[in-house]
């Protein structure tokens, strides 16, 4: 049995009339750069998030991007985040001429330890991005409360956590904005890059909104000085067709997800995700921890299992960013993690079979 670590064609099998729809009434209008189509889904997707604004833009790296400007963080600025991230959580700080700070993880949840928050405050710090790793939402209440006692700005990376909650609350709703990516493997992926910000502040929306198309209001009219970083109405089409379908696909992805931590738990050597009791994780990653990872990943893929690594280096061990000074040792909890994760086989569309024959196998290999 071939299982791949993602399959978007069996996704695209499941809707292909509603996506060449999408399609098609974008051509139809050639309402290409921006538009209706992403108006359409900015409220949409707004009210997903039980947000009042959102602001597509052109990748979810802008996503991060975008409010951090808005919000004035410039050179000289301090903004603290993990180092178990994708890089463009810290890319997008150093490009509005900060320096990025951080601070260790949650062993248990992969996300940013609020115990560890307080004492990397400085004069200089102006924001805060925690990190909702995996689709797994960060722990907010302790944050968000540190952030208000400091006068600090609170940008959420939702980029892998669409349709998550934290206590009942909407992953992006919490934070000054939040970003979102839809890049193509994400639980609610365009055809092509793709990314969001929400924000309940409508001044904020309306900055973000004129940076990411030239700093104009209107047409050629430039009252700051900004950039292209628009949406496509194809994208913005695709997205509102697939929006309307997320809600179940997270809850494919839970129900795969508790199945492999059913089937897992006891198996010699593997650590499963942890779901906190505050979460309502939606597994954009499913990933577990074993020591000999290469060897697990390599007999795997001997027997058509694929699997992927998140992130085998963390943020401060790159080499893009060795100017920090931080090396091996400064966080030993996203060190340690990233040493052992191994992400599973995770998409809506996997059978159970498929998800029974990877832990199966996983049991048999260990």
């Amino acid at each position: 049995m071939k299982v791949p670590f993602l399959d978007l064609k069996s996704q695209y099998e499941t809707m292909k009339d509603e996506i060449h729809t999408a399609i098609n009434q974008v051509i139809d209008k050639t309402a290409f750069a921006g538009g209706p189509f992403v108006e359409q889904f900015e409220k949409e997707f707004a009210r997903f998030c039980n947000c009042a604004h959102a602001v597509g833009v052109g990748s979810g790296t802008d996503a991060l991007w975008l409010p951090l400007l808005a919000l004035g963080v410039g050179i000289g600025d301090e903004v603290i985040t993990v180092p178990s991230t994708f890089i463009a959580t810290a890319e997008a700080i150093s490009f509005c001429g900060a320096t990025p700070v951080f601070v260790d993880i949650e062993e248990r949840t992969y996300n940013m330890n609020p115990r560890l928050l307080e004492s990397a405050i400085t004069q200089k710090t102006k924001a805060i991005i925690p990190v909702h790793l995996f689709g797994q939402p960060v722990d907010m209440d302790p944050i968000m409360e540190i952030a208000r006692k400091h006068n600090l700005y609170v940008i959420e990376d939702a980029c892998q956590a669409h349709g998550s909650e934290y206590k009942g609350n909407k992953a992006g709703s919490m934070g000054d904005a939040a970003a979102f990516s839809f890049y193509p493997g994400k639980n609610l992926g365009a055809y092509g890059e793709g990314g969001a910000v929400v924000t309940n502040n409508a001044e904020l929306a309306k900055i973000m909104k004129m940076f990411r198309d030239h700093g104009q209001s209107q047409k050629y009219y430039h009252g700051i000085i900004g950039w292209n970083a628009r949406l496509d109405g194809l994208q913005g089409s695709i997205l509102s067709a697939k929006l309307r379908h997320l809600d179940r696909w997270n809850d494919a992805r839970r129900n795969h997800a508790h199945t492999y931590t059913k089937l897992l738990s006891g198996a010699d050597g593997v650590i499963t995700p942890y779901e906190a009791d505050y979460a309502k994780h939606v597994y954009h990653i499913y990933a577990i921890r074993v020591n000999d990872r290469d060897m697990l990943i390599s007999r795997l893929a001997e027997r058509d299992i694929f699997c992927g690594i998140h992130y085998p280096v963390p943020v401060h061990l790159q080499q893009a960013y060795s100017s920090l000074g931080l090396g091996k040792g400064s966080f030993p909890i996203a060190e340690k993690c990233a040493e052992e994760f191994v992400s599973l086989p995770m998409f809506a569309e996997l059978t159970g079979e498929q998800v029974e024959y990877v832990a199966q196998t996983i049991k048999e290999l260990l």
